[in-house]
């Protein structure tokens, strides 16, 4: 699924070059411009151009210079995305955030922080925890996504349970808009209903109506104390019931994940502690606050999860607990390792059909011949459901992707929805249009129109139709 070729220098590149300062500009792109981790797929794109610029007003200098002349614009943050959104499909130009990476303000004392959008998501976090704050969203890949990306997507993450994605934690936007000018949304402030939502329009657009170069951030206190309670059930069934038990509870987990049987699997070579053979289900909570109160609410955590469990364990060496979330965080890179590339659609379904979102997917992996598995982000009833498939088997390949549709329609027929955290991108092109009515469709495309009236950027990327 290759779109178009890598290029020679164009008169694009050389228009371009001539508008910023020298290295900006490359007439070759490279590859890591032009895939992103749908790249397994089969997905790759091409572009006449790739730009870099430093600052604002050069995005607004690129952004102008391609409105006047009818050239696409994608714009790319780290790349770590599973929706093929920062793919340029066809050529036109690649626009990397990758130096806009200042910190323009940073208040520990009012709690917030002002980065462009090039900034990583781990550089973020360790400023924050350095003076004793935290950002809380942490989406994977945090060495290589950036927060411009994150933003464009609205990026979830374990502790999204609690705290809420990305969105959330934004107060203002900075952004570079049609046909090429820099506005300001929201901004070092906790309230603003000044005129419609032009921030949480953008939030979640990837890319598709401006590029967001700067964003206010709200940052918190770092809990004192975070103490993870991890549960292994015989069966899905006891597994979900846990998860249904600690929210029953009204126990305010920080995070609630769960592995199924196949990738705890896959998972339990590098899991650091004993798996019992029978496991079919893993659970993970975690309890965070005050000392006081995190082991407080840890031992109604454990409680909760007892029940039914094969095994409970409760790291608190904050070393061992520290491996216990990089291990969690390695598990899609481990799911990918057994094949060697993999179909992963991140849909969501309410908390109490939970486990039919889970079996279905492995019912649907079983009916069209492909190993399935899924894990996920239980308390929000996010699930990664995904195809196991080889490096260039075509006739795989496209197994997996009938199997995909299917999942969207597991999804949906269980009150759900197509994507939690990844957004439409490429890969799920028109799909919007199975889950919402033709008068919401109209307005999606119409907000698009409003703002990229022209088509330019990122064209192809979350349509609500594809024919």
């Amino acid at each position: 699924m290759y779109y178009g070729a890598m290029r020679p220098e164009t008169a694009v590149a050389r228009e371009l070059a001539a508008l910023l300062p020298p290295g900006a500009v490359h007439a070759t792109p490279s590859a890591e411009f032009l895939s992103d981790e749908t790249e397994g797929r089969g997905f790759r794109g091409s572009a006449e151009a790739v730009v870099l610029p430093s600052n604002a007003p050069e995005v607004a200098r690129v952004v102008a210079w391609c409105y006047e002349h009818d050239v696409a614009i994608v714009p790319r943050g780290g790349g770590t995305g599973f929706a093929g959104g920062a793919v340029p499909l066809d050529g036109g130009v690649a626009l990397s955030l990758d130096r806009l990476v200042r910190v323009r303000s940073f208040d520990p004392l009012l709690w917030r922080i002002w980065v462009e959008s090039g900034l990583r998501t781990a550089d973020l976090h360790r400023i924050a925890r350095e003076s004793g704050l935290w950002f809380p969203p942490d989406p994977g890949a945090a060495e290589q996504s950036q927060i411009g990306g994150n933003i464009a997507t609205n990026a979830g993450g374990p502790h999204a349970f609690k705290y809420g994605p990305t969105g959330a934690w934004v107060t203002g936007l900075e952004a570079v808009v049609a046909p090429g000018e820099i506005v300001s949304v929201g901004g070092p402030i906790r309230k603003d209903v000044a005129g419609y939502d032009l921030k949480s329009l953008l939030i979640g657009s990837e890319g598709t109506l401006g590029v967001v170069t700067a964003a206010w951030l709200k940052l918190l206190p770092a809990p004192e104390s975070a103490l993870p309670v991890v549960g292994f059930y015989r069966g899905t069934a006891s597994g979900c019931a846990a998860i249904e038990r600690v929210l029953g509870s009204g126990l305010p987990v920080a995070a609630l994940e769960y592995l199924d049987a196949a990738t705890l699997a896959f998972a339990t070579p590098s899991f650091p502690g004993e798996v019992p053979p029978p496991a079919a289900l893993l659970v993970i909570a975690e309890a965070d606050g005050s000392r006081t109160e995190a082991t407080r609410l840890r031992g109604e955590v454990l409680e909760a999860l007892a029940e039914d469990a094969l095994v409970v364990q409760a790291p608190t060496d904050p070393g061992a607990v520290a491996e216990l979330w990089r291990w969690r965080d390695g598990v899609s890179l481990t799911v990918t390792a057994e094949r060697g590339a993999k179909v992963s659609e991140d849909i969501v379904v309410p908390i109490d059909r939970l486990a039919e979102a889970i079996e279905g997917t492995l019912e649907i992996g079983r009916r069209n011949g492909l190993e399935a598995c899924s894990w996920g982000h239980a308390g929000d009833g996010n699930l990664h459901s995904t195809f196991l498939v080889a490096p260039g088997d075509e006739a795989e390949l496209r197994r997996a992707e009938l199997a995909a549709g299917e999942i969207f329609a597991l999804a949906l027929r269980l009150g759900g929805s197509i994507s939690g955290e990844h957004g439409i991108g490429w890969m799920k092109r028109g799909q919007l249009a199975r889950q919402w009515a033709p008068r919401a469709l109209d307005l999606h495309e119409e907000i698009k129109r409003a703002f990229d009236p022209k088509g330019l950027f990122n064209p192809g990327k979350k349509l609500a139709r594809w024919s």
